[in-house]
């Protein structure tokens, strides 16, 4: 996530990317974004990618995840080789890392490389579920979430609006199953009982175990949902220019 300084072939910075991990029958990849316009990384991003090994990768992430379940510890992908964020769009193959990320009691975050060699990764065109140059959106009246997932591991990303702002990814477990159709749009969830902090908060307005409800952009379809494990947080970096 972080811009590292050096040459790249566009004779700029380097970009080297991260992708948060989400879920466990089906894995999602969230890009982690920054506000500042020279990072590279101004952008929110959903994608589904294909691993190109043995299920060695999905093996280890699991059996630690498992391991971490009730701590403060997210997932996340690292190319450590310089791409424009845009080019996922048009399908690319590109190597990983898979990082524990740790986070301490201030909020600070390590990451910590879990394998030794680098795994092949492919985006297809079509795995790019949402794609969005930050800085274009008004602050939302009401707290407002990207909702995407499959089958019963649903997931949210708070919705990056307007600089500065809070980056955050749960799992939910819906009162009701979600058509896969709507599913696959990812919609905007609007939870209309709390209004947005219009600026950046120090911990997430969803508490754990506790149960909210929502509404669905364009069907308005209404999901009663009790909230699970944080996958991500982050309001310090996000906001740096």
């Amino acid at each position: 996530m972080s811009t590292a300084p050096g040459s790249a072939p566009d004779g700029g910075h380097e970009h080297l990317h991260r992708f948060l991990i989400l879920g466990k029958k089906k894995l999602f990849f969230y890009h982690l974004a920054l506000y500042n316009k020279t990072s590279g990384h101004n952008y929110q991003a959903l994608f589904t990618f294909e691993i190109k090994d043995d299920g060695a990768l999905r093996k280890m992430y699991l059996e630690d995840l498992k391991k971490n379940e009730d701590k403060r510890v997210f997932y996340s992908l690292r190319c450590p080789h310089h791409f424009e964020l845009p080019e996922l769009k048009k399908g690319k193959s590109f190597n990983v890392h898979l990082e524990r990320v740790v986070v301490d009691k201030n909020g600070n975050r390590d990451f910590q490389k879990m394998t030794q060699t680098e795994t092949t990764v492919e985006c297809k065109p079509e795995g790019v579920l949402s794609f969005r140059k930050l800085g274009d959106l008004p602050y939302p009246e009401h707290l407002t979430y990207l909702l995407f997932g499959e089958g019963d591991e649903i997931h949210l990303a708070h919705q990056l609006a307007a600089h500065p702002n809070w980056d955050e990814a749960i799992t939910i477990s819906p009162e009701k199953s979600i058509d896969p159709a709507t599913l696959k749009q990812v919609p905007t969830l609007v939870i209309d009982s709390i209004n947005d902090a219009h600026g950046k908060i120090t911990e997430s307005p969803l508490k754990k175990n506790q149960q909210y409800q929502g509404k669905i952009s364009g069907n308005k379809q209404t999901v009663d949902f009790i909230v699970g494990r944080q996958g991500w947080w982050n309001h310090t970096s996000l906001n740096n220019m």
